[in-house]
């Protein structure tokens, strides 16, 4: 915000600091300086004053160029720190979508747990692609495997 503000006063202060500055002494002999040259009385263009000196190079630099050194080190920081932060997003959404994909995956092993442990009459298809009802020594196989893959699936880090 302190930017904008910044900017839009200096736009509006730019036409000022572009124009010719006369000086002339008015009929009570006063000293009067102005952007436009007065009607019927003599007058004097004014040189701007100069530009404010730029900032002292420092003693490691050479010439007079330090200033802009330092604004293109600061513009390569800011740079860095930006691409790190986009890496440290990044990494961020791929861990919350693996521990997403884990939670599903988790939630399906205990569901068919669920089925084995509660028992009662399982079906399977066969290689024709019918139903068949498993047998006991099928269902204990199933429920072993079913305990195997939830514990896989659900084991905290």
């Amino acid at each position: 915000m302190k930017r904008i503000v910044g900017i839009a006063v200096a736009i509006a202060f730019a036409p000022l600091a572009s124009a010719q500055l006369w000086k002339y002494v008015d009929k009570d002999g006063k000293t009067v300086y102005t952007d436009q040259p007065p009607a019927n009385v003599q007058s004097k263009p004014v040189a701007a004053p100069p530009p404010p000196p730029t900032a002292p190079a420092t003693a490691g630099s050479k010439g007079g160029t330090a200033g802009n050194k330092s604004a293109l080190e600061r513009d390569k920081d800011a740079e860095k720190s930006r691409e790190a932060a986009k890496d440290a997003a990044k990494k961020q959404e791929e861990a919350a979508q693996k521990a997403k994909l884990a939670e599903e995956r988790c939630t399906q092993a205990r569901s068919a747990l669920q089925q084995f442990t509660e028992g009662g009459r399982l079906m399977k298809y066969n290689e024709k692609g019918e139903r068949v009802y498993m047998d006991d020594e099928e269902i204990a196989k199933g429920l072993q495997k079913a305990r195997q893959e939830t514990e896989q699936a659900c084991k905290t880090s």
